[in-house]
Parts: C-alpha cells; sequence; structure tokens
C-alpha cells in the first residue's frame, strides 16, 4: 500500500509541476500526432505496393503501430525522466536525499520525475490498437487478452530493467547519456515488426536492444500469431533481467560516492 501511495503522489506532483506550463499539453499533442501521421503514412505507402509485409497485413502493423505508442509513451511518461534524473542525482551527488528514505531507493528512483503529458502517447496507442482489433474483426477471447498481458507486462519489465541497467553504470562512468539517446533511436525500429529487418538487426534488436520483447511480442499475442515458446521466452528473460538488474543496482549503490561521502 506505501508504494501504490507513493506512485499516486509522485504521479500528483508530475500534474502539478506540468500544469505550470500548460503548453507543453499541446506541444505534445502536436508531436504525438505528427509522429501517429509519419507511422500511419509509412503503412500507407508500403501497403500501396503490396498486400503483406512479411506475413503481416495491414491491420496487424497498426497493431504495431498501437504497441510502439503505448510502450513508447510509458517509457517517456516515467522510466526516461526517472533514469535521466537519477543519473544527474549521481553526478551531482544528490542520490544521498533519496538513498536516506525509509523506501527501497530503487522503487524511489524509478517513478521520482514523471512527465504527465507523455500520457498523450498511451492514450493514442490504446485508440490505434482498438482500431486495429475492429479492423481485423477479432473479438479477443480470454486467453488470447492473457498472453497480451503477459507478453504487455513481461516486454514491460524488460525495457525497465534494461534502462535501469544502463543507468546504473553512471556509478562508474560520469556521463552516459549519448547511450540512452542511442537507445531512443533504436526504438523507432520497433514501428514495424522484427522479424522484417536482416538477421543481424533482428538479433540486436532482440538480445542486445530488447525492442522485440517490448513491441513486436506484445503485438503478436494481440493478433494471435504468438507461440507458447515465445510467451516463455519473454517471462523467463523479463525474470532474468530484472533479477540482473536489481543485482547490478545494489552493486553499484556500493561504488557510490556522495555528497555526504
Amino acid at each position: 500500500m506505501n508504494y501504490l501511495k507513493l506512485i499516486r503522489m509522485y504521479f500528483k506532483l508530475g500534474i502539478l509541476n506540468e500544469l505550470e506550463y500548460r503548453a507543453n499539453f499541446y506541444v505534445q499533442i502536436f508531436q504525438t500526432m505528427l509522429g501517429l501521421l509519419v507511422a500511419l503514412g509509412g503503412l500507407s505507402v508500403i501497403f500501396g505496393h503490396t498486400e503483406t509485409l512479411n506475413g503481416w497485413v495491414s491491420s496487424e502493423l497498426l497493431a504495431v503501430v498501437g504497441v510502439y505508442f503505448l510502450i513508447g509513451g510509458s517509457i517517456r511518461l516515467v522510466i526516461q525522466p526517472s533514469m535521466a534524473r537519477f543519473m544527474e542525482d549521481v553526478r551531482m551527488g544528490t542520490l544521498d536525499f533519496t538513498l536516506i528514505k525509509p523506501e527501497d531507493a530503487q522503487f524511489l528512483i524509478s517513478i521520482r520525475q514523471i512527465q504527465i503529458w507523455k500520457i498523450v502517447d498511451v492514450f493514442v496507442g490504446l485508440g490505434v490498437m482498438g482500431i486495429a482489433l475492429a479492423q481485423l474483426g477479432a473479438s479477443i477471447g480470454l486467453g488470447q487478452a492473457l498472453n497480451f498481458m503477459i507478453a504487455l507486462l513481461a516486454g514491460s519489465a524488460i525495457v525497465y530493467s534494461f534502462w535501469l541497467i544502463l543507468a546504473t553504470c553512471s556509478f562508474w562512468f560520469v556521463r552516459i547519456d549519448n547511450i540512452l539517446v542511442i537507445f531512443e533511436s533504436m526504438y523507432e525500429a520497433g514501428r514495424w515488426p522484427v522479424g522484417i529487418y536482416p538477421g543481424w538487426l533482428q538479433f540486436t534488436l532482440t538480445f542486445l536492444v530488447p525492442i522485440a520483447f517490448a513491441v513486436t511480442v506484445p503485438a503478436e499475442a494481440m493478433t494471435g500469431r504468438l507461440t507458447p515458446t515465445t510467451i516463455l521466452g519473454a517471462v523467463a528473460l523479463a525474470a532474468a533481467m530484472l533479477t540482473i538488474s536489481r543485482l547490478f543496482w545494489r552493486t553499484g549503490i556500493r561504488h557510490y560516492s556522495g555528497a555526504s561521502a
């Protein structure tokens, strides 16, 4: 219950902070709509020349776009700003103020900075997914919905763990912001199913930068393309990544020298 109260409190603070600059809301809507138009324009160009792309029809790729916006919005809503704030605190030596609090420090640094207007991307993603399902004429059964939720949670856990590991490197390296920028750039590849890329890039987007598990796998679950082996692999990788990121975080904390050191 304490964790839920903390999440609610940080969301409230995020709303209050953003309300000071309400123009940001309209800027965010413009950016989201522009990104959506680019994504839909790409689909229109592709399917103006072919009926399928590596076995995916247009409605299924629309579902991929929806998941892409949903996960991307979630990252930019909480994970990215929180990790950026965490790395800044490490550089400035002000992480002490978080470490002395009675709650788990990893949890606190993971939710402490919220850019509330990024939730626009989340709602757009949900809307696009709904349109995709309507075009597919699909009524999601209990099993398919469960697979989608498991895949979505596993993908989110993998992406969070990946970001945490990268951010924790700031205990040893002065500035690693460029690495996170590279991740943001590579995430753009998630607009398309990973299977359409060359083999070396599929490997990169699956195991080195886990975009496949964040976007393609949930989209496969949503469209009924997901195999039991893939869903089990996603869950196993999520559990492994959460464990590894936790251990890496604890190792990093032991190497931290803050303002009070």
